[in-house]
């Protein structure tokens, strides 16, 4: 295992970056460079490799300039020499090198650059100098390790979740429901907990149900209210008459056995299903399996309509690691004196964690666990093997539940999260019973857990509850619903959140959380919150609704993740696509940003973030407004034609030939339609176009009439007024566009997995309806921009979503799209580009646009021309030598050329006076 934790070696490269910005010298800094490298890894150069190594090579002898045998090559030039000599001149050492010794990894470099190649995999990096502390994943090799790896998955956890949820379900079938199933579950899962994890005598409850219930389980119910009964009395208080199978459990107490409840009408099956419990090692269930429990024994409809989520541990730490936990190991990693570690003992018996969308505790349950970590590490370094120092220090006091915060609206999930903590804690104390070899044990509980049931927290005064300060975190997954699927409750509690912001309907019910914090953190702006939140409040129209209340505010985000897809413990887990915001009122030194390959795979963190703006991305902080027509000169696009016509003008292909075959008179005013499915699928429909035929035409047409006269009693029967009135011109559609030439097609939805979105040329008389967007007078440059990897980008970072698809729209994707300003030819270049995409999808006659683009379908010479108009368009917006890196790179320079394209346009509203919401 490394020896330092990830972040003091981030500490120390940032540091060794700063140090070595202006050497240059080969002979004056390399080896000082090298060993400082090392160092930032808690390598020592000397024991494992040696400088200016003796090796016969091509040309005679050689030195090499440091050699790990069996690992690592290093070949430093002076700055500004060629990497690549140094790459040639480095494997010339190669043949005067034992097998045994020869290197898996060459490192070259002059200071400024640091390249990798790794001879195995044939894999070659360059970064920066200044970029090291952001990569250090490439030399993980040197580190044992760049990213705390994500817990696998736990047999133990789906077997703890099946247990229970088959006893929930007997429980249920018999009635047996509501806050008394809630409480008796609960106790249940503590005494599992406790059986398995040493609060009892090993296997005492087990053994109870075995040899004191009978089989048939018709007195299950009462033996365990005897049980509760008893583990809520101090063993003083207890009858000396009490049965031994009963005495010989401890006294909890914590409230949690002390309510009375009613008990269940219990069964042969429920006492099975109990023993079969007893057979999972509850002692090993991960923290996050207390969200699966609570997924797992509630309707799942009711599940949805309260729009609940439960995270992994992997997400969870997502959010805990950035927003505290990364700077509590940073400071443990540099307390290396006792007061030092002193000092950081007291800052985490400070420290607050708060959850206000607590659900079943997970979030809770991770940082109370990590917390409890961190503290160990610094008390072992604090007292070494002084148990008695080590006991005594935490009676004093220490980290304990009542550090934990959450507010939930049900009390079932509450009652989890309380036993959750209680049982984290007690896995804690036998960490620490292990380190120290002394005995820790906090039963009968003391301390509970600060969890608020039954109340909404957005109707509550935060600060009351859990006052902001600087050790205090806000951290949670709270409530996704859509927009347009809150109930009236929910939208009532936005309007009181959002009380006075314009177009504030169109937020998510997440966002109400986010600023409720925001008003929080006003109490004392040293606090800082992180939430999951479903992706949807970074894109189409929320950013600018959102942000237009908390920029006035003075909200930054410090770090943030991009849309990643979510993952759950539970059954039936859900797909959503997911953001973690990680804000506060003061902005950090350094601010953090990580990104997903097509949201899935790991996360990569990008490198020199300087500031996150609304849609995630390092840029200038904007928020795009809804727009009436582009911010550059390209022509404006609009929806296709909207009949409202109940579908009595539209036909498929067989549909039409009959209707023509009844009135061959009709034939003249059939049009070719076209929606998005048609346009991606190549299928065929038509339209009856009847707004321009002429009276006379129509006497001579009753099959017509009679569409016409269904069309208007369509509309008449509408609720909308505006519908109703167009009942009086029935043969006219509501929205009507038909270019009379040449115009540009773009689906409004379509798929994300598609390498760009499908575009292609219409002409007259084909008619185009309103699920497409049409753009009138459109040339191979317009084809050629939009069909290009920097309008994707564009697409990606800011366009709405149904589900995960795109749902382009004019107002924001279009309309504030910051076009090139080529050079004439430059422009060539893109419509020669265009051209030759078009070409090569002609070649594939029987493919229809989806066959074309699909991801696993799309032809080898297709996706050729693409990347020929990808590197023609990134010409065409002066791009740097060798392209954009990465996508962040491409938005990074889309936002400042939107910046700088509508400073004259726009102007930033003086920020408001503050106002606190409680």
């Amino acid at each position: 295992m490394p020896q330092l934790s990830l972040n003091e070696i981030r500490a120390r490269a940032t540091a060794f970056a700063r140090d070595y910005r202006d050497a240059s010298s080969e002979n004056a800094d390399a080896q000082n460079f090298w060993r400082d490298f090392l160092h930032c890894f808690g390598i020592t150069a000397r024991r494992v490799g040696a400088f200016e190594r003796p090796v016969r090579r091509s040309t005679g002898t050689g030195r090499i300039d440091f050699l790990w045998k069996g690992k690592l090559l290093v070949e430093h030039k002076s700055r500004g020499e060629d990497l690549d000599a140094a790459g040639r001149q480095a494997r010339d050492y190669f043949p005067g090198l034992k097998d045994e010794d020869l290197p898996r990894w060459i490192i070259t470099s002059d200071f400024a650059r640091i390249r990798l190649h790794d001879l195995e995999s044939g894999a070659e990096r360059e970064i920066a100098l200044r970029d090291l502390p952001a990569n250090l994943a490439l030399f993980d090799f040197i580190s044992g390790y760049t990213a705390r790896p994500a817990p696998p998955a736990n047999p133990v956890d789906a077997q703890a979740v099946e247990a229970m949820g088959r006893l929930h379900d007997l429980l249920d079938q018999s009635r047996f429901a509501g806050r008394d199933l809630d409480l008796w579950l609960v106790r249940v899962l503590f005494c599992l907990f406790a059986d398995s994890a040493g609060i009892f005598e090993s296997g005492l409850f087990r053994e109870l149900l075995d040899r004191h219930a009978r089989e048939d389980g018709d007195d299950l119910g009462a033996l365990l209210d005897r049980l509760f009964a008893v583990l809520d009395t101090p063993e003083a208080r207890r009858s000396p008459a009490l049965a031994e199978h009963l005495a010989r459990f401890p006294y909890v107490n914590g409230a949690l056995f002390g309510e009375k409840a009613a008990r269940p009408e219990t069964t042969g099956a429920m006492r099975a299903a109990l023993l079969d419990a007893c057979k999972v090692d509850w002692s090993q269930v991960s923290p996050a399996i207390f969200g699966s429990l609570f997924q797992t024994v509630k309707d799942r409809a009711a599940r949805r309509a309260g729009g609940e989520h439960y995270t992994t541990e992997a997400n969870i730490l997502k959010c805990l690691d950035p927003l505290i936990l990364d700077a509590l190991r940073a400071e443990l990693a540099a307390a290396t004196t006792r007061p030092r570690l002193a000092a950081l003992l007291q800052r985490l018996r400070r420290v607050r964690v708060f959850d206000p969308a607590c659900g079943c505790g997970n979030f809770l349950v991770v940082a109370y666990r990590e917390l409890r970590r961190i503290e160990l590490a610094a008390l072992a370094r604090l007292y070494g093997g002084d148990a008695a120092g080590q006991v005594a220090s935490l009676s004093a006091g220490a980290v304990n539940v009542d550090q934990m915060f959450g507010i939930e609206l049900e009390d079932w999930p509450a009652q989890i999260a309380r036993v959750a903590l209680w049982m984290t804690d007690h896995l804690m104390n036998l960490e620490h019973s292990r380190e120290f070899g002394a005995l820790l044990t906090r039963i009968p509980l003391v301390t509970a857990p600060r969890i608020l049931s039954g109340v909404n927290a957005l109707h509550e005064d935060w600060n009351a509850f859990c006052p902001a300060g600087p050790d205090v975190a806000c951290v949670g997954n709270p409530p996704f619903v859509g927009a347009k699927f809150m109930t009236a409750a929910q939208q009532a509690d936005r309007a009181m959140v959002f009380a006075g912001a314009r177009n504030a309907g169109l937020l998510d019910y997440v966002t109400c959380w986010h600023r409720k914090a925001a008003g929080w953190m006003e109490e004392d702006p040293a606090a800082e919150a992180c939430f999951v939140s479903t992706n949807s409040i970074t894109q189409g129209e929320q950013p600018a609704v959102l942000w237009g209340v908390l920029w006035p505010l003075g909200v930054v985000l410090n770090f943030a993740h991009r849309t990643f897809q979510w993952t759950s413990e539970a059954r039936g887990k859900a797909a959503v696509h997911c953001v973690i915001l990680g804000f506060a009122l003061r902005p950090r030194a350094q601010r953090r940003l990580w990104d997903y390959e097509a949201a899935r795979g790991p996360a990569r963190e990008v490198a020199g973030v300087t500031q996150i703006n609304p849609y995630l991305v390092d840029g200038p902080m904007v928020a795009l407004p809804r727009r009436g027509e582009p911010i550059c000169d390209v022509p404006a696009i609009g929806i296709g034609n909207k009949p409202i016509d109940g579908g009595h003008y539209l036909f498929t292909e067989a549909e039409r030939d009959a209707f023509i075959a009844a009135e061959p008179g009709a034939a003249p005013f059939f049009r070719p339609w076209v929606g998005a499915d048609e346009f991606l699928y190549g299928y065929t429909r038509w339209c009856l176009w009847l707004g321009d035929a002429a009276p006379e035409a129509l006497r001579a047409l009753p099959r017509c009439r009679e569409r016409i006269g269904a069309v208007a009693a369509f509309r008449k029967a509408s609720k909308s007024p505006p519908t109703r009135a167009l009942a009086a011109t029935p043969t006219r559609f509501h929205v009507e566009n038909m270019p009379g030439g040449p115009a540009l097609i773009l689906p409004e939805v379509t798929s994300e997995t598609r390498r760009c979105i499908p575009l292609a040329m219409v002409t007259p008389p084909t008619l185009a309806s309103n699920l497409v967007k049409l753009m009138p007078n459109a040339t191979p440059w317009h084809f050629g921009i939009l069909s290009s990897a920097m309008h994707m980008a564009w697409v990606r970072a800011v366009c709405g979503r149904l589900e995960s698809r795109f749902r382009y729209s004019a107002g924001i994707v279009y309309n504030n799209y910051p076009w090139p300003t080529p050079t004439g030819a430059q422009r060539a270049a893109v419509e020669r580009a265009a051209q030759a995409v078009l070409d090569a999808r002609a070649a594939w006659p029987g493919a229809t646009l989806a066959d074309l683009y699909g991801p696993a379908t799309m032809p080898p010479n297709l996706a050729r021309a693409h990347d020929a108009l990808d590197r023609a368009v990134d010409a065409a917006y002066a791009a740097p030598r060798g392209g954009f890196p990465t996508e962040a790179a491409r938005l990074a320079f889309l936002f400042a050329r939107y910046a700088a394209l509508t400073a004259p346009l726009d102007a930033r509203p003086a920020p408001a006076r503050r106002r606190r919401v409680t």
